[in-house]
């Protein structure tokens, strides 16, 4: 029976304001069977990472609980359903989508069109908005640029799985910890999810993947890993320039 019938009509027309495709497609399987198991995000709907779909979606507004099935193997597996639906919110980013595109063009505009985390140029359709801090640690921030930051796909995947194994995401909830985080503000932090480490992204793009394969060779030949050789070459040029 379609789980629909036995809820709210304002619930429903939250859900139906939600286009975004990974979230929609767990919002109506749950609408339309009532769960929806981490074995049906994976293999009907390619998702591999069930707690980040479940996680869109929660973002957009609509509340969403854990429980446990048998999986078609016999072993135990995790499936979400609707939760209390006293709970959904309209989520202003994505419920407006003409406001979340001004916000996106503005970023664009400030900051050039690349991902935040990586600075790499990519297309307008390859970057997505997000939190600078989790919703799930400061709830719905203003409607503003600073708020917000662009991110490609890959590095919105892995800030979504270190903020998901963070202290702070799932017990502290302390939003000054994540403003002085990697992921909130990589030009400007102390920390990364709470750990004391250090990152740098590189790219080697065009004419510079030559300087990159040289690199590659060099490190090689010394039975070095490359972050481990660039570390070297660095800490040398350093101690050259004291």
């Amino acid at each position: 029976m379609d789980s629909s019938q036995q809820l709210p009509d304002d619930f429903i027309q939250l859900c139906q304001l939600v286009t975004a495709k990974r979230p929609k497609a767990v919002i109506d399987h749950i609408l339309q069977y009532g769960f929806i198991t981490t074995e049906d995000l994976k293999e009907r709907y390619g998702y591999n990472h069930p707690p980040r779909a479940a996680r869109d979606v929660r973002e957009h507004g609509v509340p969403l609980e854990t429980f446990y099935v048998t999986g078609s193997d016999g072993r135990r597996i995790a499936a979400y359903r609707f939760g209390d639906v006293r709970k959904a919110r309209f989520s202003r980013l994505s419920g407006r989508t003409g406001l979340s595109k001004q916000i996106k063009d503005e970023l664009i505009k400030r900051y050039g069109c690349k991902c935040f985390i990586y600075l790499e140029e990519v297309t307008e359709r390859e970057l997505q908005i997000d939190h600078r801090v989790p919703f799930e640690v400061d709830g719905e921030p203003e409607l503003e640029p600073e708020s917000f930051m662009l991110l490609c796909g890959s590095a919105n995947r892995a800030k979504s799985w270190s903020c998901e194994h963070c202290e702070n995401w799932n017990s502290i909830k302390d939003k000054s910890i994540c403003l002085s985080c990697y992921w909130a503000y990589p030009e400007n932090y102390t920390h990364i999810a709470m750990r004391q480490v250090r990152r740098i992204d590189l790219m080697w793009t065009g004419r510079d993947v030559e300087i990159y394969e040289r690199l590659k060779q060099l490190a090689n030949s010394l039975e070095k890993e490359i972050p481990e050789f660039i570390k070297e070459i660095i800490e040398r040029e350093m101690q050259r320039n004291e």
